[in-house]
């Protein structure tokens, strides 16, 4: 009776979430600094690009710190999304972006968390030599005891084109090499400092050693010249995992479990005091990078004062700030200033304004949107929706992407068609819409007495990019 075994190979769904400006791939710039109409998911803005392009290459030449600029401009007008763009062209440079109102927080001081966030934005390069075996393996010998009690010995052939070696292995060695199942033919490399084995892959004289192989095995040719050679090896961290590692008992894991807490000037004095000096060996460099601080009107003059401070120091990140505020009151004082930021703070700054989007690069922006979340929509549909963003807001306008995607499907199509985008408009209200429910509603909700000598139409209903 003849068996017939089949197998059903089950697709394995990635998990991938669609964020806010996970379309943003870069800034779309040439070599020339000029900003693309559409590339790399950026759209518009032409001037603010190229503005934050100049940047980009002052920060990646290494040579400037202590720089702050300020991206003023209404909601929705792709602040936060340039910086995002910055930070994917940066490659290894140290990005760190945080929101204003998290430094309020009840853990920690405001200056402690600010210098965190400072410290997490500077890297360093650090530099050192180690020694190690590279090399194909022609035997492995392992000898085990009769009892199979008491430790293991063996032997390790390793080879190169040129030469051939037999290494004596012990107990750690050898559950090492046990462990990443390595077998002869397979191309390995040996850290001498720490042991650590790691298998590069399989020898092309091996090649043909099996019928069939499985899709993720590598093959490389056998190493040339030495078994033993020097390598250097370059490791990047920030200067507040150096900080937290130098200042924690549990050290190392400290950055795993979250426990930084406040951290001592003492300790980070002797820290830059050590980097400075590896610096000047040779052993090491400072890669300052960029700390992005979205809505910087959250800061109070505490806050603005330590950065007066902070931006003068020579480990100083590159500080890129946004705000849509106009005229606004500096928190914790009764004082307007422009952007809500101190005049003297003010002063620091290159400030890149952005303008509001055309319909044009509206309905080029939504069709990235839906290109993003996977949905396909009708010219027509897209028409409307565009319609309904120079009415209402973009970021509205992406919501209903989503949700006109699922009311589609309800209906059995694949696309989403004018239809659908009228049903979420009807169902979900934008925020013109909202306040004027709430004008019209206000005596059936609580709380909804008006204080004497004022309006309805003086009600503090804030509009966007108006200072209160």
């Amino acid at each position: 009776m003849e068996s017939i075994i089949t197998s059903h190979a089950a697709e394995i769904a990635k998990l991938e979430r669609t964020g806010a400006h996970s379309h943003i791939h870069g800034l779309g710039l040439d070599d020339k600094l000029e900003a693309r109409d559409n590339s790399q998911g950026m759209v518009g803005q032409l001037r603010a690009r190229k503005a934050a392009g100049v940047i980009l290459k002052v920060i990646k030449q290494g040579k400037i710190s202590g720089r702050a600029i300020l991206m003023a401009g209404a909601p929705g007008t792709g602040k936060t999304a340039i910086a995002m763009g910055m930070s994917q062209e940066l490659g290894d440079v140290p990005f760190t972006s945080i929101a204003a109102s998290e430094v309020f927080s009840m853990e920690m001081s405001k200056t402690e968390s600010l210098t965190q966030a400072f410290r997490r934005s500077i890297g360093v390069r650090i530099k050192e030599e180690t020694e190690i075996i590279e090399g194909e393996v022609v035997e492995i010998q392992i000898d085990r005891s009769v009892t199979g009690v008491g430790p293991k010995s063996g032997k390790l052939t390793l080879k190169t084109t040129d030469m051939e070696t037999i290494y004596d292995l012990g107990q750690k060695m050898i559950s090492s090499l046990t462990k990443e199942k390595v077998m002869a033919g397979d191309v390995i490399q040996i850290d001498k400092a720490t042991g650590r084995i790691t298998r590069l892959g399989r020898s092309f004289t091996r090649a043909r050693d099996f019928d069939a192989t499985g899709p993720d095995v590598k093959f490389v040719q056998c190493p040339d010249g030495e078994l033993q050679t020097r390598k250097e090896v370059v490791h990047m961290v920030s200067l507040h995992e150096i900080d937290v590692i130098n200042s924690r008992q549990q050290g190392f894991l400290a950055l795993f479990s979250g426990d930084t807490g406040e951290i001592k000037p003492e300790v980070r004095d002797q820290i830059n005091q050590k980097i400075t000096e590896w610096c000047e060996e040779g052993k090491a460099e400072i890669v300052p990078g960029v700390l992005f601080i979205d809505e910087i009107h959250m800061l109070d003059m505490e806050c603005f004062s330590f950065l007066n401070r902070a931006l003068e120091d020579k480990m100083a990140p590159v500080v890129i700030m946004a705000s849509n505020r106009g005229m606004a009151r500096i928190r914790g004082t009764n004082y307007q200033s422009p952007h809500g930021v101190p005049i003297d703070f003010l002063d620091r700054l290159l400030i890149i304004s952005t303008q509001a989007y055309n319909e044009d690069e509206i309905k080029q922006i939504l069709k990235i949107r839906c290109d993003e979340e996977e949905v396909e929509m009708t010219e027509d549909a897209l028409a409307v929706l565009t319609k309904v963003a120079t009415e209402t807001s973009l970021r509205y306008a992406i919501h209903l992407i989503s949700t006109g995607h699922l009311v589609a499907q309800k209906r059995q199509s694949s696309k989403v068609d004018v239809v659908d985008i009228k049903r979420v408009y009807s169902l979900f209200l934008d925020e013109a819409r909202s306040v004027q429910y709430l004008k019209d509603y206000q005596d059936e909700y609580l709380y909804n007495e008006i204080p004497a000598g004022q309006s309805d139409s003086s009600m503090a209903i804030d509009q966007p990019g108006v200072g209160v």
